[in-house]
Formats: structure tokens, C-alpha cells, sequence
């Protein structure tokens, strides 16, 4: 049976392996791509949006959203502002499945309870836009976008509430600045890609030893949220299952006491 100290040098051996192989379609290392990175950040969002005066003033990755209690929080891939008070929520999806419509729904919902105030009017509510940043082309109609907008059906006329959800084709590899950005998304060699800040960042994350410390502990944390989300649902099944307290289920998970106030405010 290995140690605590051969476990941590197995898995550090496994994330360095996995390196070699990330791109910045991964999410966890795009969440290093874009930490502090504002002009990416930008320049991703002007070729997706098609414009080349967006200001970026802040972005952050992994954005905590929850100010409804009992509401299912979500945290943003990157949530960004720019000089206009827009909103833009940055989502990287491998999986069809992570990108389905009503998750997309929420999303901008979450958006709107984040962005307005007691006290405020409706209209104050910002322009907010959910990109999702798909590995495939999840409607098979081969095009580089497929964005979604509200309608009256009867008019016929944009509903022009100010919310925006697009669909970027992350399998599109057309001869523009869309396809050739999708291209660099796709490549594990920075050697291989059009952009060349992109491509600097992802040889700064794999080829210098601080860079790939940086990947390392997010790999690390990522691993450290997926067992969070599994001993959560564990807690919560044993609740509703066998009637139990949280205190009660978390004692017979054996769950140490120093980690029990995290899984309590998780259950809120």
C-alpha cells in the first residue's frame, strides 16, 4: 500500500505526463491560459464576437455565482467586464453534454441575480453574454457560430433584453480568425499555433519550471474539487437515503472534523 508521500509523487508524476498532451480546449489549462490575463482574454473575445473595440477591464477564472440561498451555485470558466459594464461568461465544454441548453439557461440567469441590486430597477441590468466554447460542433450545421438570441414570434423582431448566448465551434478550422484561433485551441504544441501570445503562454506553462508549477497546482486543486463534488453527493444521498443530519452522514463517511465546515457551507 503506497504512502501519503508516494501518492502525492505518483500523481505529480501523472499530472507532468498529462501536460505534454493539454491544450487550451482543456479547461483546467485554460483556467492558467487566461488567469491575469486580460489581453487574451480580449483578443479571444473580439474574433468570437467579431469586433475589434471591445476594452476588457477585468477577468476572473473560476468565479464563484450564488446570491440566492438554497440556489445552485456555479462557477464561471472565466467572468469578464468590459468599459461598457457588459458582462461575458467564458465556458470551455469537451463534453456535449456539459453545454446542453438549460445549462446554458442558468448561466445567464445566474449572470442576471449577480448583476443586479436591492433597491435597483430592471432595467439596469447589464448586456450579458454565455459563450460556450464546444470541442464539437453540437448542431452538425458545420458553421463557426450559432448564436442565440430571444424573438417575438409575432413580429418576428429581436426581443432585445440584452441577453446573448453563443455557441463557438471549437471543431471549425475555416481559413479566418475564427478557424485559425479554434486551430490554436486545439494544439498541445505552441509551435503549431497561428497566435503567437497564445503560443508563448502555453511554452510558458509547459517548458519553464514556473510555469509548470503553476499547471501542477491546478491540476492539483482540480483533483481536490472533483473529490469536494463526490463526497457531496455522497453526503447528500446518505441524508435523504437514511434520514440522517449532515453531522450524522459526514460521521459515517468518517470525514475529519477540520474539513466538516467546507462540506457544510457547500450544502447551504
Amino acid at each position: 500500500m503506497e504512502t501519503e508521500q508516494q501518492r502525492k509523487e505518483r500523481e505529480r508524476q501523472e499530472d507532468l505526463q498529462r501536460l505534454r498532451g493539454l491544450r487550451p480546449i482543456d479547461d483546467d489549462f485554460m483556467r492558467c491560459l487566461f488567469r491575469d490575463n486580460i489581453p487574451l482574454v480580449q483578443h479571444v473575445l473580439e474574433v468570437i464576437l467579431q469586433k475589434t473595440d471591445l476594452k476588457i477591464i477585468n477577468a476572473k477564472t473560476q468565479a464563484d455565482l450564488k446570491r440566492l440561498v438554497g440556489a445552485r451555485s456555479i462557477c464561471l470558466d472565466a467572468y469578464c467586464e468590459d468599459d461598457s459594464s457588459k458582462k461575458y461568461d467564458i465556458e470551455i465544454q469537451r463534453s456535449d453534454k456539459g453545454a446542453g441548453v438549460h445549462r446554458a439557461r442558468y448561466h445567464s440567469s445566474a449572470m442576471d441575480v449577480e448583476n443586479l441590486d436591492a433597491g435597483q430597477e430592471f432595467d439596469e441590468l447589464p448586456e450579458t453574454y454565455t459563450i460556450f466554447i464546444t470541442e464539437n460542433d453540437i448542431f452538425a450545421k458545420g458553421l463557426p457560430f450559432y448564436p442565440i438570441e430571444r424573438m417575438n414570434m409575432v413580429t418576428n423582431e429581436p426581443f432585445g433584453d440584452g441577453e446573448h448566448i453563443l455557441y463557438v465551434n471549437g471543431a471549425y478550422r475555416g481559413d479566418d480568425e475564427i478557424g485559425k484561433l479554434m486551430h490554436d485551441f486545439s494544439c498541445s504544441d505552441p509551435d503549431d499555433m497561428f497566435n503567437e501570445d497564445l503560443a508563448d503562454k502555453t511554452r510558458y506553462f509547459k517548458e519553464t519550471e514556473e510555469g509548470v508549477e503553476v499547471v501542477c497546482r491546478v491540476m492539483e486543486d482540480m483533483r481536490n474539487e472533483k473529490e469536494l463534488e463526490t463526497r457531496l453527493v455522497d453526503i447528500k444521498n446518505m441524508m435523504e437515503t437514511l434520514k440522517l443530519t449532515a453531522e450524522q452522514a459526514m460521521d459515517a463517511l468518517k470525514i475529519a472534523v477540520s474539513d466538516r465546515d467546507l462540506y457544510l457551507k457547500k450544502l447551504q
